[in-house]
């Protein structure tokens, strides 16, 4: 089941003069139920925009928007209780603390304030609970962002950026809360710049450009996109020429990476490299895969896209 469903979204934003801006332009995306699904793109590619449109914030100047089944335009607000979502910089009452901020955000559904408490525990505020939230750093009102999304036990999160302004200790505890929320069954479905934390914490994930969608699916099948993971081989004397000439006179496809040597689509052939070098003298003291980042599968992909 899609508990996310766009389908030929277009958003323009109208000038006094001039032609209309495209923020998105015929977005196609379907989201499944449960895990984490990363929503990525460089600025200005449309994923604020349409996160805004999928939360009925802004209407498209045409195609649709499915939330839970439900049609955005006509039927939001039968699936919304179900949904929670942090666009941008969350908002609260500087003067008061952390705690009363989403005791009243939730009177208004009828939570009381054990809850309260223990989505500040899930998010690390438990001990600064009683502080002004004017006191808090970015970071920490991003956390009590997710705090109040998370008070009405919602079966989706639409998150966007939640890591920013957080240093690395309160990075990895992001990390760790959004795997486990999808873990539970939870939908995430999460804009984010930070491509390694992406990497690490989503099982699908579509990337953005110029307002459409140029590569989706699932995070492993990204990475290997188009390309065949190798071997990165490093001789124990850094005579790497002589590796190389010794390789391809093996009649092995081989590449030159710095001070090693990259085998770039025949890693089932790592004891005939191991056999080939001692030949010739050339002891192996490095052989391992080569590893994909998703950074340079998203430059590759949104700097070449037209």
């Amino acid at each position: 089941m899609a508990v996310i469903e766009v389908r030929g979204l277009r958003k323009e934003y109208r000038r006094v003069r001039g032609r209309p801006t495209i923020a998105v332009d015929g977005l196609d995306l379907s989201v499944p139920e449960g895990g984490v699904f990363g929503f990525l793109g460089p600025n200005g590619s449309g994923k604020t925009t349409t996160i805004r449109c999928l939360l009925g914030l802004v209407a498209p100047s045409a195609g649709s928007c499915r939330l839970l089944g439900a049609d955005v335009r006509t039927s939001l607000a039968r699936v919304i209780s179900r949904v929670g979502a942090v666009v941008e910089s969350p908002a609260f009452f500087p003067s008061y603390s952390a705690r009363r901020n989403p005791t009243l955000l939730g009177r208004l559904d009828g939570i009381g304030p054990r809850a309260v408490d223990e989505v500040l525990e899930r998010v690390g505020l438990a001990e600064r609970a009683d502080d002004a939230v004017k006191r808090y750093s970015l970071g920490m009102r991003q956390r009590l962002g997710l705090a109040g999304v998370l008070l009405k036990d919602p079966a989706v999160l639409v998150l966007d950026e939640p890591a920013n302004g957080l240093d690395p200790a309160g990075i990895r505890e992001i990390r760790r809360l959004l795997r486990q929320l999808g873990d539970e069954g939870r939908t995430v479905f999460v804009s984010s710049h930070q491509l390694g934390e992406i990497q690490q914490i989503c099982d699908r994930l579509a990337i953005l450009r110029g307002g459409r969608c140029i590569a989706t699916g699932p995070v492993h099948e990204l990475l290997t996109r188009g390309r065949a993971a190798g071997l990165v081989v490093r001789v124990g004397n850094g005579d790497a020429s002589a590796a190389l000439a010794s390789l391809r006179a093996a009649g092995m496809r081989v590449a030159p990476t710095d001070d090693a040597l990259m085998l770039v689509d025949q890693p089932h052939v790592a004891a005939h490299i191991t056999e080939t070098l001692a030949r010739d003298r050339l002891w192996v003291t490095e052989m391992r895969p080569q590893e994909l980042s998703l950074e340079d599968v998203f430059l590759e992909l949104t700097e070449s896209a037209p």
